[in-house]
């Protein structure tokens, strides 16, 4: 069992986090700006806090054997989320990332295909530049997370793939569902596999 501090526990990978993390008895911190959106679950504790507010959230954070963040690349600062982390002293440091900065073909990313939705791309490069900083960090043990192209609400079935910096694929897809992604995160979290590593998972 491990305490652990998760920033962004009422989003949609989030929740399925918090909700795994609970089922597997794990004593959780659940951090979000609007604690009525988090779901009363066993061993979970909500706290209101903000993602940009390092020294608050440094002060939440303090305690705990891992600290994962589940906030949008957007609307976060990856100096201020690592910084938080750094001052709190917790070494581990797991992020729910994107697919944009994988790879389909050596040297081409998801997000500089000609048919990537232009609505999305701000997320997705928010999502290149926390990784690229995240590359430079020797201080921390931090792993990344990327889910396949399509993430989306679906069914726990435990049963999926790991890779590394390539797109996953199947029959002509590309996808995993935030249940099975938040499975494959908290197996990473209690055997840790991939430290200071970006790693993938689809079906």
């Amino acid at each position: 069992m491990a305490q652990v501090a998760l920033i962004g526990a009422s989003g949609d990978a989030g929740s399925r986090i918090l909700a795994e993390l609970s089922r597997r008895g794990h004593q959780v911190t659940a951090i979000a700006r609007h604690t009525d959106k988090i779901a009363a679950l066993p061993g979970v504790k909500p706290k209101q806090g903000d993602a940009n507010d390092q020294q608050a959230l440094s002060a939440l954070l303090k305690g705990h054997d891992a600290v994962i963040s589940a906030v949008p690349f957007s609307a976060s600062d990856v100096k201020k989320l690592v910084g938080a982390v750094r001052d709190s002293g917790v070494a581990r440091y797991l992020v729910v990332g994107g697919a944009g900065s994988l790879e389909v073909a050596p040297g081409e990313k998801v997000i500089d295909q000609p048919d990537f939705p232009e609505a999305y791309k701000p997320e997705a490069s928010a999502g290149g530049e926390f990784l690229d900083f995240l590359r430079g960090v020797n201080d921390l043990e931090w792993t990344f997370l990327s889910p396949s192209a399509e993430f989306v609400p679906g069914e726990r079935t435990g049963v999926f793939r790991l890779g590394q910096d390539e797109l996953l694929t199947h029959d002509g897809g590309s996808s995993i569902s935030f249940e099975d992604y938040a499975v494959a995160l908290v197996d990473e979290l209690e055997k840790p596999r991939h430290v200071n590593q970006r790693f993938t998972v689809g079906y």
